[in-house]
């Protein structure tokens, strides 16, 4: 990667909670590139304390917020300018729980509590990200926010839950303010539809093995790691990428585009008994 694209460029990143975090990765890939950023997550996540490792190796503040107060983005705009000493340049959602999934609750039998609490942390944050900051004039002309989401917003996963509808509504907030934002400030707004991924969120859902090897074997260039996809974040806060807004952009080697690969059929089924009622002879 071209060094020092962030030179010069202040941030917010929103939900590294350990070591396997994407927004740790994200963080440790700023950090290279020469930005200066604000750590922040929810009070409950920072009692863990790693976050605070991070912010001691990325010379960066952590500042405790509640992603869905308003109250608590506002206080944290605020203090990130002034630690920062301006506007931001750029802003990681990396924010995601689903209480239902947690929970072991089928999707069938939902509790509405909890889908409410599943959409106002996983995808309305970012219309409340996005509507303070709109409204503070946080944000430097060229600004890039990136939020990240999963295929599941557009095809159905089994045990993904309530998390399906909480990305597609973040899908479409970011398209929806990402209009609002370029017409204002040229500012751009994307989403990043990562492979599956091993994190702390992502194990916890049920079959994550199951298809996090399927989409392995689906994808001609294999899953794209936390590392690629920080990278890949890293390019759309640069200045290469200043034409670039409101799309969904997959970033999962291939996966989204496939329908069957030679190593699902060499490898992962072996058909008996009754699926074969129907077919032809040989």
């Amino acid at each position: 990667m071209v060094k020092d694209i962030l030179n010069g460029k202040r941030g917010i990143i929103f939900g590294a909670l350990d070591h396997n975090s994407i927004a740790w990765k994200v963080a440790e890939k700023a950090h290279e590139q020469g930005a200066s950023f604000v750590l922040s997550n929810a009070p409950i996540a920072l009692r863990k304390g790693d976050i605070f490792e991070l912010g001691k190796k990325t010379t960066s503040e952590v500042i405790s917020a509640d992603i869905t107060q308003v109250d608590d983005i506002e206080n944290l705009f605020q203090e990130s300018m002034e630690i920062l000493g301006g506007k931001i340049d750029f802003i990681l959602h990396s924010v995601g729980m689903s209480p239902n999934v947690r929970k072991g609750l089928h999707y069938t039998d939902l509790d509405y509590n909890y889908l409410q609490k599943t959409l106002d942390v996983s995808a309305i944050s970012l219309h409340k990200v996005l509507q303070t900051a709109f409204k503070m004039d946080a944000m430097n002309q060229w600004g890039s926010v990136v939020a990240l989401s999963y295929i599941a917003a557009q095809r159905t996963f089994s045990s993904y839950s309530d998390m399906a509808q909480a990305k597609a509504m973040l899908e479409s907030i970011a398209r929806s303010f990402g209009y609002h934002y370029g017409q204002k400030r040229k500012v751009r707004v994307n989403t990043i539809s990562q492979s599956p991924t091993v994190t702390t969120a992502g194990t916890g859902v049920k079959g994550f093995n199951s298809f996090y090897a399927y989409a392995n074997c689906m994808s001609p260039l294999g899953n794209a790691t936390s590392d690629d996809c920080a990278n890949y974040c890293i390019s759309l806060f640069s200045d290469l990428t200043r034409m670039v807004t409101m799309q969904n952009l997959y970033h999962d080697g291939g996966y989204s585009n496939m329908g069957i690969s030679d190593q699902v059929i060499e490898n992962c089924f072996v058909c008996k008994g009754d699926c074969h009622e129907h077919l032809p002879d040989k």
